[in-house]
């Protein structure tokens, strides 16, 4: 679960880890209050009014301005609020802005130079232990410094079973370059980032920019945090947090139905039991020339409704032309699959007009394809991949 940069700071400065402290506004009036507000308590005079959703490079996409008077606040907040912000991290379509947060400007001048690093914490799946990912290089696309300056990127491994020891912060730390105060305040960052993470049953936290101040301080000036769907029952409060304006509103459905759904580019729909057997059939969808409309596991049950259910979800995009059912039967029986499929499809009546193949393999597999033939209805049927795969390449040729 993907949350706002303000929701990830509020988990941050819970944990103790400094921050670029803010106030959300939904409205250009709102902004300017903020903004007021934040001064008083910041002393803060030019304010940084940036855009919150779910995508990074927001000020590639003109998503974070500056502003130095209440003035330019008002007017920036109202260019911001209601935008279709476009960032490299969104479709072609952008999101919709609907919250801002006003951040008071923390690249004050001082005693020293700022700094801008970055900092993340994530799993390494290759080892089984939590990674610290850090680099001298803040403020820009990772991606890019990793593929022209990865002698550039460090990372730190941590043995969950002993947690972050204080010699791994120190050397964080020292690999930033940093000495004296900042020095001491990195340990420190690092140290209560980790603790955010483990406590949070986040999958990632993200800062980019972490700064080090022109008097040797060190926030996070952003917050990119994805938070474990599976450990959500144990987190209610950060459940809240969930903003379902930014999610895609088919998935979101989908989950409402208990069937898991993965809206992706292609133009064949799929419907499958198990995850494996739904990566297998979007190869298969590949092998034919084509590309997967989405991923959609329907789980260990496929009976009328929850296929009708599935066929109202793929059918809601408008990419579709194409849907490959490919059901294999061990618990639940292929003549079962075939009838529902079949009921399905007279229930929704006119409401599919584009081919429907469906393979079915396992226990009655034979009954199931007669079922489906002597329908009488305008469903192509197979037992084995290649069959399935020739179906979906002649109904789309």
């Amino acid at each position: 679960m993907n949350i706002h940069e303000y929701q990830g700071k509020e988990i941050l400065a819970s944990y103790g880890v400094r921050i670029q402290r803010g106030i959300v506004a939904n409205s250009p009036a709102e902004a300017v209050e903020a903004a007021k507000q934040l001064t008083a308590e910041t002393g803060t005079g030019w304010h940084v009014i940036k855009a919150q959703v779910h995508a990074g490079g927001r000020g590639k996409g003109g998503g974070v301005k500056l502003a130095k008077n209440l003035q330019q606040v008002e007017e920036i907040a109202g260019q911001i609020i209601g935008m279709q912000l476009i960032t490299p991290q969104t479709s072609a379509e952008g999101k919709k802005v609907s919250t801002i947060l006003v951040a008071e400007d923390v690249y004050y001048p001082g005693e020293s130079e700022t700094s801008e690093f970055y900092v993340s914490v994530l799993l390494n799946r290759a080892t089984g232990r939590n990674m610290i990912m850090y680099s001298t290089e803040g403020g820009m696309d990772i991606e890019e410094v990793a593929e022209h300056t990865p002698h550039l990127i460090f990372t730190e491994e941590v043995d969950p079973s002993v947690g972050l020891q204080g010699f791994q912060a120190r050397r964080i730390a020292f690999n930033l370059g940093l000495s004296g105060n900042a020095f001491k305040e990195m340990v420190k960052f690092i140290d209560s980032l980790y603790n955010a993470y483990i406590g949070s049953d986040a999958s990632m936290f993200e800062i980019n920019p972490v700064l080090k101040t022109s008097d040797n301080k060190i926030m996070a000036v952003d917050a990119k945090v994805n938070i474990d769907d599976n450990a959500l029952y144990r987190q209610p409060k950060y459940a809240e947090m969930r903003d379902i304006r930014e999610e895609n509103p088919i998935e979101v459905e989908a989950k409402e139905v208990g069937l898991n759904y993965v809206d992706l580019d292609g133009t064949v729909g799929c419907m499958v039991n198990g995850a494996g057997l739904a990566m297998a059939t979007m190869d298969l969808i590949k092998y034919a020339g084509f590309e997967p409309a989405n991923f959609l596991d329907v789980g260990g049950t496929a009976d009328a409704k929850r296929v009708e259910t599935a066929f109202r979800i793929i059918l809601k995009d408008p990419n579709v032309k194409a849907i490959l059912i490919n059901i294999f039967g061990g618990i639940v029986r292929c003549d079962r699959v075939a009838q529902g499929v079949v009921d399905a499809y007279k229930n929704m009546g006119d409401a599919i007009k584009v081919p429907i193949i469906v393979r079915l393999q396992g226990t009655n597999a034979e009954i199931a394809k007669e079922l489906i033939d002597n329908s009488g209805m305008p469903i192509l049927s197979a037992t084995q991949f290649q069959e399935a795969a020739d179906q979906v390449q002649a109904a789309l040729s």
